[in-house]
């Protein structure tokens, strides 16, 4: 038996894998990233190259290049630069507020009875209560500012990334708990060195669930009550039926999605390099 409880837990957890198992898999990742990449640049010229045929045939939908112009217009007059930071600045805010709330809450769930049967029939409650209908609420009480935009992209993010948080405390292996106490680890050590650990992939699903509610929340809030943003600026063009400046709102919003989507699997790689990958 190991004389340092911490390292056998670290051993049991198994972060040195055996050959043929993660190690193996994240080569075998690293050897389709070629292709993946040459795939993805293929779809998305397929996606431009339908999307232009699709223009031609008479549907009221503009091309990619009435689109791009419209773009640069936006952009000339600073009007596509401002609603940016308006609604990246609301999506970031609420976003990190919910996160960082949300999985502390799920860890105290998942690891503590009491805790568990205090909190989980509100966050169940609230989770099935869309937080666009909470919106008309929220500008009552809150007003038309950036308070209630904040507070319900806070509540779409927090309410994703919880439900993952506690789920992966849940689920973690029951044998590496009870071997680390069998080695003599304490509850703070056996928190720290397995139920992080074996929690972390379901916490970053959680976030990246919560980034994209955080998305459609936003852009929601704006089309009720906003001057600035993406959301607003789509709704002012829907008024004046200004397909190209919608589309490129629809561009903008999904552009952001995806490259922030992309930080947060960069970052999983990162931290679950442990983790058997297909």
């Amino acid at each position: 038996m190991s004389a340092d409880p911490q390292a056998a837990v670290v051993s049991t957890a198994g972060t040195a894998p055996p050959e043929g198992g993660p190690t193996a898999a994240v080569t075998s990742t690293k050897r389709r990233a070629p292709s993946l990449l040459v795939l993805n640049i293929a779809t998305i010229f397929l996606g431009l190259g339908l999307w232009w045929l699709i223009s031609l045939t008479g549907l009221q939908i503009p091309s990619p290049v009435e689109v791009l112009l419209a773009g640069i217009d936006l952009a000339a007059s600073g009007i596509l630069l401002t609603d940016i930071v308006a609604s990246l600045t609301r999506v970031l805010t609420g976003f990190l507020l919910g996160t960082a709330l949300a999985i502390p809450v799920g860890f105290l769930m998942g690891w503590y009875g009491w805790a568990r049967g205090l909190l989980e029939p509100w966050v169940q409650f609230f989770r099935t209560v869309p937080p666009l209908a909470i919106i008309p609420l929220a500008i009552v009480l809150m007003g038309i500012g950036e308070q209630p935009k904040i507070f319900v992209i806070f509540l779409a993010a927090f309410l994703s990334c919880v439900i993952s948080t506690f789920q992966g405390v849940v689920q973690v292996d029951r044998t590496l708990i009870n071997a680390a106490r069998v080695l003599g680890a304490k509850d703070g050590t056996i928190f720290a060195r397995v139920v992080v650990p074996a929690s972390t992939p379901f916490i970053l699903v959680g976030m990246r669930v919560g980034l994209g509610s955080a998305w459609a929340t936003v852009v929601a809030a704006e089309l009720i009550a906003a001057q600035q943003g993406l959301g607003y600026r789509m709704q002012q063009a829907q008024i004046y039926y200004d397909l190209p400046t919608i589309f490129v709102g629809i561009l903008v919003i999904g552009l952001f999605g995806l490259v922030m989507d992309r930080v947060l699997l960069a970052i999983e790689s990162k931290l679950t390099v442990w983790q058997e990958r297909r």
